[in-house]
């Protein structure tokens, strides 16, 4: 072993960080962050020129501000940091050196390189193509090449994660099966490069078209192998918030899974089937076969639902029976009104949970059925559902587990605990209410990125209805206090690493230590009634399950009135 090799042990967590992983996490970490901030100074454009009363942007500087938002939200914030929980979960979590440093510190840099690079094509203007950049619409080659970039420097970051669980194996620094943490890790590192690929086999020709060097891409080829690209994008977030919210359960309530093998035959379904959810984005083109889509939007897609209904009454079951193993067991519902809701980083993630479920869960399935996706197509639904989605379950989650991490890797108190108690309320109800507003709106058929809702001065004017705009001025104020929500968050995050107090660094060795045997699962028995282990948690999911029901009816009641049969 190298003698450079330096592992700190975290005196409050008890964590053990290798120095180059730690330094590796940092650097990914904050520099998601930055794009977080540079993604929510554009939102504010976005949402105040969707707001009616307002629209505040000229068409032009929209369509350049909403490109950039996009591709700043969606790709360069979250997979940043995912690439932070990568390190984490494989270097920290099974406590072993990094494999390659250097190699990981040159994947870094093409992320940064590729970033900063397709945000220059985009400031420069004539690239204004959204994060779709369908053809034959193109934009600068920068903005190709830079995805590129991004794209090789976050496979070789996976291939790191990979090999880091190799020297992990060979050293013996774990007994058994690796944690289930670092299992769902493993997932959304499968399933990266099975997106990223996709995104490198469309967005290399696109670039050379782009550059004149062939002649034409085509069009319906592009849209399907992007969506490979853009859609799976989602899917590595999902098995990457997942994760954290088994981490989090595991750190606040020492809650272990109800079942560990379910836990992970869920992963291995994400594997075999989330991907196929991508097909939903293509559901109107007339490329596709009805059976292909059929089969993909629904059968298939199934399995990829019954896994993530499984995470959903696993992790808050999982907190239930800890909670009553410590004798909250009056009531249904006693152990998650005795949860410690002023802890941002418990909050955050439940906050996640029901939103993700209830609000991306039920309409990703609605959008996903073939029939009742054609309500909704191309309207503001679309982003209605992917905020539920990337923001309450992906983005609240990460920031969840940035407020254990600020003392625990960047070894800073956090600063204003009050204001960072309330943050992820604001912040997550908030984009509650957003996603559902916009979500109505699109259900009226509001277009999902025209610049002006009242066309204008046009010939063939819409007369909309009042609801529509009362709606779209919901959706900005709710916008502008999750704008706000995400601000508190980045000051916080930003602040305690400039001014929170420095904390003990802990104990530094050039050794390892293995990780110590895991404690028995929890008993599961006689908590509740008639049996059950969490009958809270069995409760909350039966109303979702009534929810979901209700929802798909009143779609399908919906779609019936569209057409009238004589």
């Amino acid at each position: 072993m190298s003698k450079a090799t330096i592992y700190r042990t975290c005196p409050r967590s008890g964590l053990q960080f290798e120095s180059q992983a730690e330094k590796l996490m940092i650097a990914n970490a904050v520099t998601a962050v930055v794009f977080l901030l540079l993604g929510g100074v554009l939102a504010i454009g976005v949402v105040l020129t969707r707001w009616p009363a307002v629209h505040w942007l000229a068409s032009d500087t929209f369509y350049q501000v909403l490109t950039a938002h996009g591709i700043d939200m969606l790709i360069f914030w979250i997979i940043f940091f995912e690439m932070a929980v990568l390190y984490f979960c494989s270097s920290t979590l099974l406590r072993c050196r990094i494999a390659t440093p250097r190699v990981a510190w040159l994947a870094f840099a093409l992320m940064l390189i590729g970033a900063v690079t397709n945000n220059v094509a985009v400031y420069q203007g004539a690239s204004s193509v959204m994060m779709t950049s369908y053809v034959p619409m193109l934009a600068a080659p920068a903005f190709y090449l830079g995805l590129i970039l991004f794209a090789v420097g976050a496979l070789i970051g996976c291939f790191v994660f990979f090999g880091t669980l190799v020297i992990a194996k060979q050293d013996k620094t774990y007994e058994g099966s690796v944690p289930l943490v670092t299992f769902g890790a493993i997932t959304a590192a499968i399933i990266a490069v099975f997106t990223i690929a996709s995104g490198a086999i469309i967005l290399v020709p696109t670039w050379l078209l782009s550059m004149g060097v062939i002649d034409k891409v085509d069009p319906l080829m592009y849209r399907t192998i992007w969506w490979a690209f853009g859609h799976s994008s989602q899917q590595i977030n999902v098995a990457a918030h997942i994760s954290i919210w088994y981490l989090v359960a595991a750190v606040v309530f020492g809650a272990k899974p109800m079942s560990e093998r379910v836990s992970r035959g869920a992963f291995l379904l994400y594997i075999l089937f989330l991907q196929l959810a991508s097909a939903h984005h293509l559901l109107s083109d007339p490329g596709m076969s009805t059976g292909w889509k059929v089969m993909n939007t629904s059968y298939f897609m199934y399995f990829a639902v019954l896994a993530s209904m499984i995470h959903g009454l696993t992790i808050p079951g999982a907190m239930e029976v800890a909670q009553r193993k410590k004798g909250y067991t009056r009531g249904l519902f006693e152990w998650l009104r005795r949860a410690p809701w002023s802890n941002p980083t418990f909050s955050g993630v439940f906050i996640s949970i029901i939103g993700f479920g209830f609000l991306g869960g039920i309409s990703g399935v609605m959008m996903g059925t073939e029939q009742l996706n054609m309500i909704i197509h191309n309207t503001i639904y679309v982003p209605g559902h992917f905020h539920a989605t990337v923001v309450i379950g992906t983005t609240l989650s990460f920031m969840a587990l940035t407020y254990y991490l600020i003392p625990v890797l960047f070894r800073r108190e956090m600063i204003n605990p009050g204001l960072a108690k309330w943050q992820p309320y604001l912040f997550g109800f908030s984009m509650y209410f957003f996603c559902l507003v916009m979500m109505g709106a699109g259900t009226l058929g509001v277009p999902r990125r025209h610049w002006d809702l009242s066309f204008s001065g046009m010939a063939l004017a819409y007369p909309w209805p009042g609801a529509v705009y009362l709606l779209m001025g919901l959706v900005g104020i709710a916008g502008v206090c999750a704008i706000v929500g995400g601000a508190i968050y980045i000051y916080i995050t930003v602040g305690s690493l400039l001014w929170g107090k420095r904390l003990e660094t802990g104990a530094q060795s050039e050794h390892f230590t293995p990780i110590p045997p895991t404690a028995p699962t929890l008993e599961a028995h006689g908590y509740g009634s008639l049996g059950f282990a969490a009958p809270g948690t069995f409760t909350l999911a039966m109303i979702f399950l009534v929810s979901f029901v209700l929802y798909y009816f009143v779609n399908w009641k919906y779609l019936s009135t569209l057409w009238g049969l004589s």
